[in-house]
C-alpha cells in the first residue's frame, strides 16, 4: 500500500492474510471481554482486511469501536503465543454447546467427516478454527476497526441478523496510514454519495428495492454511452433486435434457466392460465428470432445486438446502489455462426471489447473460465471444443488469458474480463461465452453447402455488462468528473452582470446548435456564486463574459478544478471543443487561443 521506507523495511514474518485472520480473533476476544454472552459467527480475512460476525445482547454503536480497539491492545500485550489444539468432533461439540456457541456448533457440522478439527487460542480465549495464525500477538503490527454492518447468518435472510465489525491490519504503520487514506478516497468517490450530490440517480422504497431511477443528468451520460456503443457495433456488422420483457415459462425450461438459474428468477405470473416469467437473460428471445425462418450457411454469421432489460432476484442484503440491482439493462449480443467461422468471430469480439474498454481508459485482465463442477448442460466433448475455440481466438487476438478453473456458465465456457479503476480496484465486466448447447436444446439449424442441416454455434457476449453496474463504477472511476464527451453539462456560460446575459445566451444557442450541452446561468445572482455552482456540478468548461468579451467576441475560459482563465475568441473555443469531443479524450486540456487571435 505504501512506497515509504518504513513500509519497505518492516519484516513480514507471516502473510498479511494470516495476520488479519489472527487480528480478527483478537477482536473477537475483546468483544467477549466487553460484552459477555456474545455468540460468534465467522471471522475471516478478506481482500482489504477482516471482519467478524457477532450475535450480541445489545446493539453496538460506532463509539464502541474505540473501546474494542483499546481492549484488543491490552489483550495483545498478554498474548505471548497463539496455541493450536486438535480435538475430536464429539469433544468440540461438547465444548461449544457448553459455551452456548450455537453458530459454532453449526459451523462444526459443516466440516466434512475425516477432516481435522482444531481450536486456536490466545490469552485464555479459544475459537473453533482451521487456521492458519501468526505465532503470537505481542509482535509489532498496526490495526484499525473501520465500521459496523448487519449480516444475515450464512447470508440467508431467513436466519438471524448478526452484527459485523470490519477492520484492517498491516505490519507497518505507513501501510496502514496509506490504506486509511485510500479508504477516504473510496468514500469520496462512492457513487451513492455522488449520485445524490450531483443529482444523478435515486432508488425508492415505494417502487421496491434494487431498481434504479436515472435522473436527467445521468440519463445523458447513458445516452452518450449508448450512442458510442451502437456506432461501434454498427461498424462491427451487428444488427439491432428487441425482445419482450416477459415470456412463457416453458421457454426458460427449454433454455435450462429454470433448471440451473431458478433461484435468481422471479416467481411466475399467470397469463391466460399459463405461467409466464420476466426474463433473466435475453438469449432465448434471440434464439426465437433465429428460428422464425430458415437459414443457409450464406446467411452466417449473424450478429445481433440488444440493450435488453432483464430482471434477477438478488437478496436484499447484497443490494448496493447501482452496483447490485434487481432490474438492469445488459448490452447483450449474440452471434450465430458455423464451426469454421467461430475462431474469427470470437477474435472479433475480443478486439471489440479491447476497443470499448480502452475508450473509457480501463486496463483489464482476461480470464478463461472453464466448466463448473455442477449444474451444467452438455457433454465433455462439447465443452472441450468450446474451450479450445476460446483459447485459439485469444491467441489470434494476441490477448493473454489467466485461468479461472470452474468459473464457466452452466451452458458453456467463457472469457471474463476484469477492469481496474482509478483506485486500483478490480470490477467484473465484459464476457464472451461459446455455446454449443443451446443450439442443440432449441433444435437450431442452418443448411450447409452440401445441403445438410447443421447446428450453428452460438456466441453470447456483453461488453459493458449491466449498464447500471458499469455506469455506477464509472461514476466512482471518474469521481463524478466525467470527461467532456460524457459530461451532462459540457459548458456553463456565466455573465458577469445582467447586461451581459444576452451575449451569453447567444453563445449558448450556438453551442446547443452544434449539439453541445450548454447551460446559460443567467438567473439573478453573483458571478462567483455561479462559478462555485458550476465547479460543484463538475462542468468541464465555464465561459465567463463581460463588457470587453461582448465587444470583442471573446470568452474567458475557466477549466474545471482550476482558477486560471484564458481569454480567447469564441470561435477558437468552439473549434477546440469540436476536436475534443470527437476524440473522446479522457483528459480535460487547457485550451489556448490561436496565434492570430487579437
Amino acid at each position: 500500500m505504501s512506497d515509504s521506507s518504513e513500509a519497505s523495511q518492516v519484516e513480514e514474518p507471516f502473510p498479511l492474510s494470516t495476520l488479519r485472520h489472527s487480528v480478527a480473533h483478537l477482536m473477537a476476544s475483546a468483544v467477549e471481554k466487553l460484552h459477555p454472552g456474545v455468540s460468534f459467527g465467522f471471522g475471516p480475512s478478506i481482500e482489504h482486511g477482516f471482519y467478524y460476525d457477532f450475535d450480541l445482547p445489545e446493539p453496538l454503536e460506532d463509539k464502541d469501536l474505540k473501546k474494542i480497539e483499546k481492549e484488543m491492545r491490552r489483550i495483545a500485550k498478554r498474548s505471548k503465543e497463539i496455541t493450536r489444539r486438535e480435538v475430536t468432533r464429539d469433544e468440540a461439540r461438547k465444548e461449544l454447546t457448553e459455551r452456548g456457541q450455537s453458530y459454532k456448533v453449526e459451523q462444526l457440522d459443516s466440516i466434512p467427516e475425516g477432516e481435522t478439527i482444531s481450536f486456536y487460542g490466545h490469552a485464555g480465549w479459544e475459537d473453533l478454527c482451521e487456521g492458519p495464525h501468526v505465532d503470537r500477538l505481542d509482535r509489532p503490527f498496526h490495526f484499525k476497526l473501520l465500521s459496523l454492518a448487519g449480516a444475515y447468518w450464512r447470508g440467508d435472510e431467513a436466519r438471524p441478523m448478526l452484527q459485523r465489525i470490519y477492520g484492517t491490519a498491516f505490519w507497518s504503520e505507513a501501510e496502514l496510514e496509506a490504506h486509511l487514506a485510500w479508504l477516504e478516497e473510496v468514500k469520496e468517490r462512492d457513487h451513492r454519495r455522488l449520485g445524490t450530490e450531483l443529482d444523478l440517480f435515486s432508488t425508492h422504497a415505494e417502487a421496491g428495492s434494487g431498481f434504479v431511477f436515472w435522473h436527467p443528468r445521468l440519463a445523458i451520460v447513458r445516452q452518450e454511452i449508448e450512442r458510442f456503443w451502437w456506432d461501434a457495433h454498427s461498424r462491427g456488422g451487428y444488427q439491432p433486435v428487441y425482445t419482450p420483457h416477459v415470456s412463457r415459462e416453458q421457454l426458460f425450461a427449454v433454455s435450462g434457466h429454470l433448471e440451473n438459474y431458478a433461484d435468481l428468477m422471479y416467481a411466475p405470473m399467470a397469463i391466460d392460465e399459463l405461467p409466464y416469467r420476466v426474463k433473466p437473460m435475453n438469449c432465448p428471445g434471440h434464439i426465437l428470432i433465429y428460428k422464425s425462418r430458415s437459414h443457409s450457411y450464406r446467411d452466417l454469421p449473424l450478429r445481433w445486438a440488444e440493450l435488453g432489460t432483464v430482471y434477477r432476484y438478488e437478496r436484499s442484503g447484497v443490494l448496493h446502489g447501482m452496483l447490485r440491482v434487481r432490474g438492469f439493462t445488459q448490452d447483450d449480443s449474440h452471434i450465430f455462426c458455423t464451426p469454421e467461422q467461430l475462431e474469427v468471430e470470437l477474435a472479433g469480439v475480443l478486439e471489440l471489447i479491447r476497443h470499448v474498454l480502452s475508450t473509457f481508459g480501463f486496463e483489464f485482465k482476461a480470464y478463461l473460465a472453464t466448466r463448473p463442477e455442477d449444474k451444467t448442460i452438455g457433454d465433455d466433448e462439447i465443452w472441450e471444443r468450446a474451450t479450445a475455440a476460446l483459447v485459439a481466438a485469444a491467441k489470434r487476438a494476441e490477448m493473454e488469458l489467466e485461468l479461472d478453473e470452474g468459473g464457466g456458465a452452466f451452458y458453456g465456457p467463457k472469457i471474463d474480463f476484469k477492469i481496474k479503476d482509478a483506485l486500483g480496484r478490480e470490477w467484473q465486466n465484459s464476457t464472451v461465452q461459446c455455446d454449443f448447447n443451446l443450439p442443440e436444446r432449441f433444435d437450431m439449424t442452418y443448411t450447409d453447402s452440401d445441403g445438410q442441416h447443421k447446428r450453428p454455434i452460438m456466441v453470447h457476449r456483453a461488453i459493458l455488462g449491466s449498464f447500471e453496474r458499469f455506469v455506477g463504477g464509472l461514476i466512482e472511476h471518474f469521481g463524478g468528473r466525467f470527461p467532456l464527451w460524457l459530461a451532462p453539462v459540457q459548458v456553463s456560460l456565466i455573465p458577469i452582470r445582467e447586461e451581459h446575459a444576452d451575449y451569453c445566451r447567444g453563445l449558448a444557442e450556438r453551442l446547443c446548435g452544434e449539439l453541445f450541452r450548454a447551460d446559460c446561468m443567467d438567473a439573478p445572482g453573483h458571478m462567483n456564486k455561479k462559478i462555485k455552482q458550476a465547479q460543484h456540478d463538475q462542468v468541464p468548461y465555464m465561459l465567463i463574459a463581460g463588457e470587453r468579451e461582448q465587444e470583442e467576441g471573446t470568452v474567458a475560459v475557466r477549466r474545471r478544478g482550476t482558477r486560471e482563465q484564458v481569454v480567447m475568441p469564441f470561435e477558437d473555443f468552439l473549434a477546440q471543443m469540436r476536436q475534443l469531443r470527437a476524440s473522446k479524450s479522457l483528459e480535460l486540456p487547457e485550451l489556448v487561443a490561436s496565434a492570430n487571435a487579437s
